[in-house]
């Protein structure tokens, strides 16, 4: 049980559950809010992200990625703590039990809608199933081709900020982009800084992460891009939606972003990065949770 814990990866999940919140805080702020709706978002996204988790595991250990020369969190599979056989039975379970809270999901949000946005959400659903376990599996997994972050930023950002939105209220604003766009480009931070500390074991293994691709020099500067272009995205939908001052309390937590940032540009050893992706994910939740508040009061 134990190893299975490990390889669920609880650390990942406040930043899965992120832009869950902050799609129904900003809900709750137009005045239509359903707390099934959200508990329901809130169990399927954890089966997603641990869905994630263990095909992250499995593919990296069948493909030969994960050496002895990792610096990150153990590995299951590659290390012999579940074997593979176990793992792939895990992985079909999760996906059942995205499904299964998906479509429990959908029929709660949709019961008086018709069935057309049913069935539009339930291929966006499966299409993250698909994402979450093609990512380093398959033929061609998107993952080791450097195309992981642009993922991030549409399911973690667009789709599940947007998403949990459109499942509360029925309806599409476009300017919800910018804040959820903020909160895809921080959660491909925490991707970054990842594959920023894999850099030398991921050029290796032949993983072509955008910090493999590009540089150590090159992935820092993408880093502090990330993250002024997600709080220039927040500040900007503060502006243009006329808000008021109490509104931009999320500001608080760009102080942590900074250091975040100032600590992978003069990290010396790799080591040094894994308190950084905590840190990362948890100042997200922070943001998301201040932007909420600051929408509601």
């Amino acid at each position: 049980m134990k190893s299975w814990i490990a390889a669920a990866r609880p650390r990942t999940l406040p930043l899965s559950l992120a832009s869950i919140i902050l799609g129904s805080f900003l809900a709750y702020a137009d005045g239509r809010f359903n707390w099934s709706i959200t508990w329901l978002a809130v169990l399927t996204t954890i089966f997603l992200q641990i869905l994630s988790n263990f095909a992250n595991d499995y593919g990296d250990a069948i493909s030969g990625k994960d050496t002895e020369l990792r610096v990150g969190p153990r590995r299951a599979v590659a290390t012999g703590d579940i074997t593979k056989e176990a793992m792939l039975r895990g992985i079909v379970i999760t996906s059942v039990l995205s499904l299964l809270s998906g479509i429990g999901l959908l029929y709660v949000a949709f019961q008086n809608a018709g069935m057309q946005l049913f069935w539009f959400f339930l291929v966006l659903g499966l299409l993250s199933i698909a994402a979450a376990i093609g990512y380093t599996n398959g033929k061609k997994p998107y993952g080791y081709a450097g195309f992981g972050d642009i993922a991030v930023l549409i399911f973690f950002g667009w789709v599940g900020v947007l998403g949990t939105y459109f499942l509360h209220t029925l309806s599409f604003n476009p300017i919800l982009l910018l804040p959820a766009t903020s909160v895809g480009l921080f959660a491909t931070g925490v991707l970054n800084v990842n594959n920023i500390r894999d850099i030398e074991t991921d050029t290796m293994t032949g993983k072509k992460s955008i910090p493999a691709r590009i540089g150590l020099l090159l992935a820092i500067r993408y880093h502090w891009g990330l993250l002024l272009t997600g709080m220039f995205c927040a500040v900007t939908y503060s502006f243009l939606t006329g808000a008021s001052w109490f509104s931009y309390l999320y500001v608080l937590a760009f102080p942590l972003f900074f250091l975040n940032g100032r600590a992978v540009a003069t990290h010396k050893q790799p080591a040094e990065l894994n308190a950084r992706l905590g840190q990362l994910a948890l100042t997200t939740l922070l943001f998301v949770v201040l932007f909420g508040i600051g929408q509601v009061l």
